[in-house]
């Protein structure tokens, strides 16, 4: 058998070509799974566009100096194993490579999943390295796939940001201001926070994602990019950069003299990445996930986390997914060619944001 895997130059992330290549045999101890189904939105891109600084192009090296293999949520099967501890025909969740399948060396093995123990993820944070079973997995129902693969990660991201300000009641701010807000992880921490009395949650999109972020019902109010002026400048608030714009964080910066913090989540415009030096106001601070995730088990216990997120994801994935007015419609890619032609259209940021894109090579 063979697998095919989409490459992408690192420096170049709208250059791409398939590799298809012949599966070695495995050693003891390695599990082969097919890569059966994953998700590809603005998140991934961000993998790609922090894939050096944040490590991401580790996870799964393709032995070519200068092209990278982009990390992706989804689902397979184990096709062929040689560990003892799981077996052929186990459905896994977790962090895979934009290809048909790949090699695990699974180690610390317990009932709801393993780690890879592949020498060269060893370093790599053990959020990213986890593969859950998915007969034992407390989020998972076989008719939700797709809106797992989609969500799942994204929202994990929203509720750690939601609770990490609020850990830090705020730095004393009430308004919130998301940019990208007709993304998933923006109106995922959207949600949250609207939860919260008191806070103020103000989207910021582009004139076309207006209506459409309008009608998802957890922003207070959604501003284009040029209406920052509707906003008091006296306003204390926190920036939630989703987008990466250098230009537009540069005039929050500029414009508001009480912002109380400025984080970074992700780089949706990979173009306008970097420009945080050197601004008016509090630092630019990139929001790292697993910090959150490792205070939070030491604070709450790995279950009691583990019972917070599903009880907040359930609430979400509902509302996503409601009937007769779901945020989120889900579309299919098969095959290498309709994957690559995917991957160009989430790069360039275009379609429409009800669109969520679940692939398969």
């Amino acid at each position: 058998m063979s697998t095919t895997t989409l490459l992408v130059r690192k420096n170049d992330l709208a250059s791409t070509r398939l590799k298809t290549t012949e599966d070695a045999p495995l050693a003891n101890g390695q599990v082969r799974v097919r890569i059966e189904s994953f998700a590809l939105t603005s998140n991934n891109i961000t993998y790609a566009a922090f894939g050096d600084a944040m490590n991401y192009w580790q996870f799964f090296p393709t032995g070519e100096e200068g092209w990278g293999t982009i990390p992706v949520w989804g689902f397979g099967s184990v096709v062929q194993s040689l560990h003892p501890g799981v077996a052929a025909g186990e459905r896994l969740y977790g962090y895979y490579p934009m290809a048909s399948a790949t090699v695990l060396t699974p180690a610390r093995l317990n009932t709801a999943g393993f780690h890879d123990g592949a020498p060269h993820r060893r370093e790599l944070h053990a959020v990213y390295n986890q593969y859950l079973r998915c007969s034992a997995d407390p989020f998972y129902t076989p008719d939700t796939e797709d809106i797992q693969a989609l969500l799942r990660p994204l929202f994990i991201t929203s509720f750690l940001i939601d609770d990490f300000l609020a850990d830090n009641d705020f730095f004393g701010a009430r308004t919130m201001l998301l940019s990208s807000a007709s993304s998933k992880t923006a109106y995922g921490t959207a949600f949250q926070m609207a939860q919260r009395p008191g806070i103020e949650v103000i989207g910021l999109t582009s004139p076309a994602n207006v209506a459409f972020c309008e009608s998802l019902g957890c922003y207070s109010r959604v501003l284009t990019y040029d209406q920052l002026d509707q906003i008091s400048v006296d306003a204390a608030c926190i920036y939630v950069d989703f987008a990466g714009n250098a230009g537009l964080r540069l005039a929050i910066h500029t414009r508001f003299a009480n912002l109380k913090y400025s984080c970074s989540i992700g780089g949706t415009h990979v173009a306008e990445l970097g420009g945080a030096r050197d601004l008016p106001g509090p630092r630019a601070t990139l929001f790292f996930a697993p910090a959150q995730i490792k205070k939070r088990s030491a604070d709450w216990g790995a279950e009691g986390l583990g019972q917070r997120l599903v009880q907040a994801w359930q609430a979400f994935s509902r509302r996503a997914t409601q009937a007769d007015a779901p945020w989120l419609l889900v579309q299919q890619h098969q095959g290498s060619e309709a994957v690559a032609v995917a991957y160009q259209q989430v790069l360039a940021g275009k379609g429409d944001p009800r669109i969520g894109h679940i692939l398969k090579l």
